[in-house]
């Protein structure tokens, strides 16, 4: 349940339930993506929450998420046009600085955000019928990525 709270002429409302979940994917990078949809709709379940938001993070700097019907042909285009977007085979400052030959990933996950909320009315994921949660590794290696589900609402 929330709580509508008064201070002077603002209100505001206050949640009632915040729940974290970390989990682990091991990724193989170059634009390997995963469908996080199944595990965040069952996080969702497990913690009763009726109305709110379903929050998913990837800390680090060489991946993202966003929303994608996850079917191989437009998963294949997205990866292409990120390719077109921050190509692999340019000169990037982060590889004269670093070294490391993964200046590309940067940039891409700086374009597609670590971060992304969805609504949740009835205990369910606001997603269209071909809207899938997905996870996108840019690194130029494998990874164990560590996922952050939060929920909050009532």
């Amino acid at each position: 349940m929330k709580r509508r709270a008064r201070d002077g002429p603002v209100s505001f409302w206050r949640f009632e339930m915040i729940h974290t979940k970390e989990i682990l994917i091991e990724t193989k990078g170059f634009c390997d993506v995963h469908d996080l949809t199944p595990m965040l709709a069952s996080f969702v379940r497990e913690t009763g929450l009726e109305n709110g938001q379903a929050l998913v993070h990837v800390p680090g700097s060489t991946a993202g998420v966003t929303t994608i019907e996850f079917e191989p042909g437009v998963l294949e285009d997205l990866c292409r046009a990120l390719e077109r977007l921050a190509p692999q085979n340019i000169p990037y400052a982060h590889d004269r600085a670093w070294g490391d030959g993964n200046g590309f990933s940067h940039v891409r996950a700086a374009l597609m955000k670590p971060s992304l909320v969805i609504p949740v009315v009835e205990g369910r994921l606001l997603l269209g019928t071909w809207q899938q949660v997905v996870l996108l590794d840019f690194d130029n290696r494998s990874r164990k990525r560590r996922i952050v589900l939060q929920v909050m609402g009532e």
